[in-house]
């Protein structure tokens, strides 16, 4: 069955789409089944994934609304792996589901059936806390936290864990936080390298020991309509995913091997 990770963080600019786009790059490599669901009205994922937004019809507005199924909706890539596009339209979903009932559910139950023929479905959510947002909290298993080593991503991820807790207590009791993940890290910036330090010691096991660096060539590949894996594979930004993809396997070997999960956040109060 598959895994959903929703990759989101209300805080804009942290590497979301990066992450979502090179890590279901990697899986696939990895020999993984993915479908990416891009939520965000800006699309930048599905243009990352070579895909040309402003003609992609059907979208995932259309799936939901109702006017469309994920199976007439999906795109096969040329990556090995399958996508739902995005494009402007989708901004329009926060006004259309408004009327409709159980619109926190909507994705959710559009992906029922489809666990079965995937390994992951990895959720890129915008940054910010509508109902596209609450869509893909209330479709996820788990969340996958990009963020900058800096002071302001320290204040903006406890408003996002007291976020998570709303959502898990009242729409989402499986959702867990499934790991924080370090973008854009430049190792020569003593803050850097103390915020990184804090978030080990307050996270523990929750962070990623996987480091995105900053690079050249992952800021270049989606102006080529690519992941950084097609784009220059011997770059440290395509080796530093393809890492973070195999500790992510060996991660959900591991919780396969334990069990259930404990039930919690996965975080401290």
């Amino acid at each position: 069955m598959a895994k959903i990770l929703a990759v989101t963080n209300q805080k804009g600019g942290v590497g979301k789409t990066t992450t979502a786009v090179n890590l279901s790059a990697c899986l696939a490599e990895l020999g993984q089944r993915v479908l990416l669901i891009d939520l965000d009205p800006q699309g930048n994922a599905t243009t990352g994934c070579g895909v040309v937004k402003r003609v992609a019809l059907p979208t995932v507005y259309q799936i939901l609304i109702g006017r469309s199924t994920i199976a007439d909706t999906r795109l096969v890539t040329e990556f090995g792996f399958d996508v739902l596009p995005a494009n402007r339209e989708l901004a329009g979903a926060e006004i259309d589901l408004i009327d409709i009932a159980q619109r926190e559910y909507r994705l959710r139950d559009a992906l029922v059936g489809l666990r079965g023929e995937y390994d992951f479905v990895l959720l890129d959510c915008p940054p910010a806390l509508n109902m596209l947002t609450v869509n893909g909290l209330v479709a996820a298993d788990a969340v996958m936290i990009p963020m900058q080593c800096e002071y302001y991503a320290l204040e903006g991820l406890t408003d996002l864990v007291a976020t998570l807790k709303k959502v898990r207590g009242n729409l989402n009791p499986v959702l867990e936080i499934e790991g924080l993940l370090r973008t854009m890290f430049d190792p020569r910036s003593t803050l850097t390298q103390q915020v990184s330090r804090e978030l080990e010691g307050h996270f523990g096991a929750k962070v990623y020991r996987t480091i995105i660096p900053r690079n050249v060539r992952l800021a270049e590949a989606p102006s080529y309509g690519k992941p950084v894996i097609a784009f220059d594979r011997s770059s440290k930004g395509a080796q530093a995913y393809l890492l973070l993809a195999e500790e992510i396997l060996e991660r959900r070997a591991s919780a396969r091997g334990r069990g259930a999960s404990s039930g919690e956040l996965g975080v401290a109060p």
